[in-house]
């Protein structure tokens, strides 16, 4: 199973760039813990340098991934410009165009592109700490500019889509490189509740679930947006969440 470290930039004493009371490093935390979560529902294996406000140097966070042996590390930061509104757009950072690092920061910008965001692209960072010390492929996410009231109003208005859109290029970047395979004794039975082409019909349908308290996520394979209820060890509890389903009107299929 794979394992990735996910670190929100900043934290404690260092707020990261801060605009009209708006600091990164609240913003990162929410995001990792988002993205995190999806992963974790996927199956995989999920460290966190920070879940609270703390203050932690560049060195510990790359030395914390290290100590973890993950597989990847992804970085969550929003970015600045010198003025306020000057850029929009999310671009993503890594030590060299090279490898997996840079599939999975493609992927991610091409999924964040897709909800609406400007794609600056991909830049090469040698000198960024995190990226340097880290001894596995490491990506670093700058999610919009905190200084652009565009970047803001899209990070708060589609959160939930942009945190998928996230973990979905990590995922598949895993499954690209074999390393998101999950051993068969932990093997989880999920109940599919749809499959969509456009993301928005997916989204529609996840929010129409949670509004009904299902455990409902979306992830993307071969094309499709796949929206998916539970995750189950036993398969006895993924027919009974399938009958609760048919039920109330959804056609549904159970899937590992």
């Amino acid at each position: 199973m794979a394992k990735i470290a996910i670190d929100a930039g900043h934290g404690g004493s260092d707020p990261g760039a801060v605009f009209g009371g708006r600091r990164e490093k609240d913003d990162t935390l929410r995001l990792a813990l988002a993205v995190g979560e999806i992963l974790e529902r996927n199956g995989i294996d999920v460290f966190y340098t920070r879940t609270e406000d703390v203050y932690q140097t560049p060195f510990q966070k790359a030395t914390l991934a290290n100590q973890e042996n993950a597989d990847f590390f992804v970085s969550f930061h929003r970015n600045s410009s010198p003025i306020p509104n000057q850029y929009t757009g999310v671009e993503a950072l890594v030590y060299n165009k090279d490898g997996e690092k840079l599939e999975m920061a493609e992927e991610i910008n091409e999924n964040l592109e897709k909800i609406g965001f400007r794609n600056i692209g991909v830049k090469e960072r040698p000198g960024l700490v995190v990226l340097r010390r880290t001894r596995m492929p490491a990506v670093l996410v700058e999610a919009g500019f905190i200084n652009s009231e565009e970047d803001n109003r899209m990070f708060d208005e589609e959160f939930d889509r942009i945190a998928q859109g996230i973990a979905n290029g990590i995922l598949s970047t895993l499954r690209n490189d074999g390393a998101a395979s999950v051993p068969e004794e932990d093997v989880y039975y999920r109940v599919q509740t749809g499959a969509f082409k456009n993301l928005d019909n997916a989204v529609r349908m996840n929010d129409e679930l949670e509004a009904q308290g299902y455990p409902v996520f979306i992830i993307e394979k071969n094309g499709y947006y796949l929206v998916q209820v539970g995750a189950f060890r036993n398969l006895s509890n993924a027919v009974r969440m399938e009958g609760i389903l048919r039920s109330n009107g959804y056609q549904t299929y159970i899937t590992t």
